[in-house]
């Protein structure tokens, strides 16, 4: 199975500087609060040591990616996922859906139109910790593991 990671963009744009603003727009990542969902990959990691501080990120699990799916998703007109866009991807239900991403056909999807990236709102009673630190030190930035699933429960 292959590891699936969440990042979520918790930082905004001023005094960004210009190799890190490219690199968001590249994660598609181009609005605070939005999340988008990739595969781990050498490339990938490059990528979020990068912009490590303007991102929490971990890895994701089925049953909340299908409940982000249902609730969030979206695909390629900004339409939300309904049962003709489920047999486009060949899938009779979003957990189905959720599942193959989860083996690995994440790519396939987002060719035939799904998109990668949630728009998410800010988390119900404020961020857990202060922004300005780390996740290791009691803040919010950075690698999160599993955990980052109840900061994305929180601003579904």
């Amino acid at each position: 199975m292959v590891r699936l990671l969440a990042l979520i963009r918790i930082k905004g744009t001023v005094k960004v500087p210009k190799r890190v603003r490219e690199t968001l727009d590249r994660l598609r990542l181009t609005k605070r609060n939005s999340m988008a969902i990739y595969y781990h990959t050498p490339s990938i990691e490059g990528m979020i040591k990068r912009v490590d501080r303007y991102l929490a990120w971990g890895e994701i699990d089925t049953n909340l990616l299908a409940a982000l799916l249902e609730k969030r998703g979206r695909v390629r007109n900004g339409r939300k996922i309904d049962y003709r866009c489920l047999q486009r991807f060949g899938c009779q239900s979003i957990t189905e859906l959720a599942e193959g991403i989860e083996k690995g056909n994440l790519n396939d999807y987002v060719k035939k139109g799904l998109l990668r990236v949630f728009r998410l709102t800010p988390p119900s009673k404020g961020f857990p910790a202060d922004l300005r630190k780390p996740f290791r030190i009691g803040g919010v930035w950075g690698y999160q593991g599993d955990r980052v699933c109840d900061l994305i429960e929180k601003m579904m």
